[in-house]
């Protein structure tokens, strides 16, 4: 029986990474005088690498940015910090939207008394500026986010630190993703998976999740097309809870 629907944040909840992330990686580099640009395919090509501080760390170590760093710790603290502060103001201008029935279906999960979680590795600051001006009507019974865990999306364990908060075994809980990262995450933890995928993730293997969608829909908005699964549980261009629902209870009509 389905108990919890845990929603990632970036990519899932608003396309944050091309039009957030990047964009605040961006000004602070140009605030701290360096002359490096993530350009969208540079950035997709560091997604691979789960967490934003450790992106950052990486592509320090990888490639450079033109100047030599004496200490590369806090170096990334200080940048990663800035970051920070500039995507919440991203955030808070409203230069980010939804994406399409995000809202709706988290109201339909809340209003049938399922548990609620978003599981993200962003910064916990990020994940409350999202929450506080796009959610702010929606009750979450679960929200980790920052460094609450010790590894990063693939491996599995926020989704396994979310079920056992909330008391519940894998096979009652399900994941909406939107990358083969997040993907290989949600199913390393034993839970079944939507991806909604977003243009940087519309071409990554995500052929191993359950149903694969080009949004969660709208009724009156944009249509979730299949892209891999079930048709049953869109229609009517929209993926509702109550379908979600029988499907996990294996009574799709």
């Amino acid at each position: 029986m389905l108990r919890a629907v845990l929603f990632d944040q970036d990519g899932v909840i608003a396309d944050t990474e091309r039009h957030g992330h990047r964009v605040a990686f961006n000004r602070a580099f140009a605030e701290a005088g360096l002359d490096v640009t993530w350009d969208p395919e540079t950035y997709h090509r560091l997604l691979q690498v789960g967490g934003g501080r450790e992106r950052l760390r990486h592509y320090v170590e990888t490639e450079g940015i033109g100047r030599p760093v004496d200490d590369l710790a806090a170096f990334v603290d200080r940048v990663y910090a800035r970051k920070t502060e500039l995507f919440v103001e991203i955030v808070e201008r409203g230069e980010l939207a939804l994406r399409p029935g995000v809202h709706r279906l988290m109201q339909e999960v809340a209003a049938a008394g399922l548990a609620l979680g978003v599981c993200t590795t962003s910064h916990e600051r990020s994940a409350a500026a999202i929450r506080r001006t796009l959610l702010p009507d929606v009750r979450f019974g679960l929200v980790l986010a920052g460094d609450v865990v010790a590894r990063k999306k693939p491996d599995p364990e926020i989704y396994d630190l979310a079920r056992r908060r909330l008391g519940l075994t894998a096979d009652e809980c399900l994941v909406i993703e939107d990358s083969q990262v997040g993907l290989s995450a949600a199913q390393a933890a034993g839970m079944r998976t939507v991806v909604t995928v977003t243009d940087y993730t519309r071409d990554e293997d995500t052929s191993a999740a359950d149903l694969v969608v080009t949004c969660l829909g709208d009724p009156e908005g944009e249509a979730a097309e299949v892209v891999r699964g079930d048709s049953r549980l869109t229609a009517g261009g929209v993926v509702r809870l109550a379908a979600l629902r029988d499907w996990f209870a294996g009574r799709l009509p």
